[in-house]
């Protein structure tokens, strides 16, 4: 996440700028001997990239950025590689009657996994034809070729996921980590096919642990904060630090595989979430708007790996929530709690954030009382006739403090979620 204010940041952002103002000056008056190595260095690493679908990185930016790019290179309009992100980014418009509007990316892995995941706990058959297509989807996604992330971690053998439909240089810890908890547990697919694609993946996984036990989103290790500083640090998130969110799903995964507390990676990340829990509760949440998110995240995790609720930084959590209840029943929290501490876990109730909030809550083993049951008449009540339910706000984090997104799947099937598990536990 990005960096708060501090001196040291006040510090390095004067040096980094120092630098590059003297680096411009240095640049008009000085022979540059290194220059064209490293254009030629930059341009086929670009060039590798953009030759697999998908788009460079999946993601809007990235693509467009890349074309304008290329073109500076002195790439005609109608070169393939060009021609081909313009596809890639034509392929991110949507129509709707009269309007038009880009999405960055889509999330269709992402979107799959969390769907299969929420109807198991609503008690669909595991081994529903609708999950088994789902699981072939799935399994056919899994990255299998080295990516980026080989730099930190060169000897880790593939096997993640990513986001995307195709996105093969960059898999993501967070959509692995979902997609294997769903093919633990749909049954009725290819038995051999399933084993070695989580072994492949819980595999890639372990592996990218980072040192200080917690998990990142794409690579291993990537938390020199202090380079955030840079003149053109992407919005202050240039890094890939551990989150308490990606960290959280790692131990639910490995709960959900069958470890417990008493394997080395589990304990490790145990000791980032305590570490990195808010004083007065909760976690933080890169991806996902905001402390609700990242406590939902977690609190799901020490469930998993079997955490004794019963601990005090656990009640703490359970305790902050409670707090957060809106009059309504409902969770909701702005996207200013992440420049605005004091507003995490206020604003409006939506759907998604009011079934994190739940999910939560039974996780700490609080399946009734006042705020249970509130929170289950919130989402009784803002049901829609067709069964689904409608965020009115953003539920989803690009760049904190910066870009923010709305996933729309988000308010169908984590609602269903909350529900399945609450009358599952009171069946």
């Amino acid at each position: 996440m990005p960096e708060p204010f501090s001196w040291r940041g006040l510090f390095w952002k004067s040096v980094f700028i120092g630098v590059d103002d003297g680096l411009k000056i240095w640049e008009r008056f000085s022979p540059r001997p290194l220059r064209k190595r490293a254009i030629d260095a930059a341009r086929l690493w670009l060039e590798e990239r953009l030759a697999v679908p998908g788009g460079l990185g999946g993601i809007y930016p990235a693509m467009a950025n890349s074309v304008l790019a290329l073109r500076v290179l002195g790439y005609p309009e109608d070169h393939p590689l060009i021609l081909g992100q313009l596809k890639e980014i034509e392929a991110l418009a949507v129509e709707r009657g009269d309007e038009l509007y880009y999405q960055p990316c889509p999330s269709p892995v992402w979107d799959t996994s969390l769907a299969a995941n929420a109807l198991i706990e609503s008690d669909l058959p595991p081994d529903h034809p609708s999950l088994q297509r789902a699981a072939d989807w799935m399994l056919s996604k899994q990255v299998l070729m080295p990516g980026d992330w080989q730099v930190k971690r060169p000897h880790v053998q593939p096997g993640g996921w990513a986001f995307q439909y195709d996105n093969p240089y960059y898999p993501d810890l967070d959509d692995t980590g979902m997609v294997l908890m769903a093919l633990e547990r749909i049954q009725g697919v290819d038995a051999d096919r399933t084993r070695l694609a989580k072994e492949r993946g819980l595999g890639w996984f372990l592996g990218m642990q980072n040192q200080d036990g917690g998990w990142a989103s794409f690579d291993a290790d990537n938390n020199r904060i202090f380079l955030n500083n840079i003149p053109f640090a992407d919005h202050g998130a240039l890094l890939d630090p551990s989150t308490e969110d990606l960290t959280g799903r790692g131990l639910e995964l490995l709960g959900t595989l069958g470890y417990g507390l008493d394997f080395e990676p589990a304990d490790r990340a145990l000791d980032f979430i305590r570490h990195s829990q808010r004083h007065d509760g909760p976690w933080h949440g890169r991806w996902g708007v905001n402390y609700i998110y990242g406590t939902w995240s977690v609190m799901r995790g020490l469930k998993a790996i079997g955490v004794d609720q019963r601990h005090e930084f656990v009640q703490r959590a359970v305790r902050w929530l409670i707090r957060r209840q809106n009059a309504d029943g409902g969770w909701g929290e702005t996207c200013e709690s992440y420049t605005k501490p004091e507003l995490a876990g206020r604003g409006v109730s939506i759907p998604s954030q009011t079934a994190w909030a739940l999910l939560a809550l039974f996780s700490a083993g609080q399946t009734s009382g006042a705020a249970v049951d509130n929170g289950i008449a919130y989402l009784l009540r803002t049901q829609r006739p067709d069964g689904a339910w409608e965020d009115l706000f953003w539920n989803g984090t690009g760049f904190p403090r910066v870009f923010y997104l709305k996933y729309h799947l988000y308010a169908r099937y984590f609602p269903l979620w909350a529900l399945g598990v609450y009358r599952r536990a009171h069946a």
